[in-house]
């Protein structure tokens, strides 16, 4: 059984409002996440940002993975480089670009999932990933996993 893993933000509160700095109306920089209880056996981490509440359904905002283990936050402004100095890499959000793509809701309020995922194996795969094939190269990997999850509406 996999234990949960703490998953928490200094930009924001779980269930809070994501600040305008994180979205298409600020400066669009990705936001500090954290994360502890991470399990003894974790080769590696990913993480998806998605959004359930789009009209055309979810749409995903950030895809990273090969995070290493030891690493325990993504602090604010992760640059959208492929290959991160850590050795992660990015893949390819649905705004058909590397890196974070804040919110940017049409209308109403959103929820932004930040689900991290601790695995027992390092992926080795080449930036670009989308969420979709990333979820099946982790199928029957994840050893843990949690989530953060922000709302953001436009004025």
């Amino acid at each position: 059984m996999s234990k949960e893993i703490i998953v928490k933000s200094k930009s924001f509160i779980d269930g809070g409002m994501i600040p305008s700095k994180y979205t298409c109306d600020g400066a669009n920089v990705s936001p500090q996440i954290s994360w502890e209880n991470i399990p003894e056996g974790t080769k590696s981490l990913a993480l998806i940002c998605d959004d359930p509440d789009a009209p055309m359904g979810t749409f995903v905002h950030w895809v990273l993975y090969d995070i290493p283990p030891m690493i325990k936050e993504l602090p604010e402004n992760i640059l959208p480089e492929k290959i991160l100095p850590s050795g992660a890499k990015h893949g390819v959000n649905d705004f058909r670009k590397y890196g974070y793509g804040g919110p940017c809701p049409p209308s109403g309020t959103h929820r932004y999932y930040f689900k991290l995922y601790a695995l027992d194996t390092m992926l080795n795969l080449e930036p670009g990933k989308k969420k979709a094939e990333l979820l099946k190269e982790i199928e029957g990997h994840i050893i843990a996993q949690g989530q953060i999850m922000g709302k953001y509406s436009r004025n």
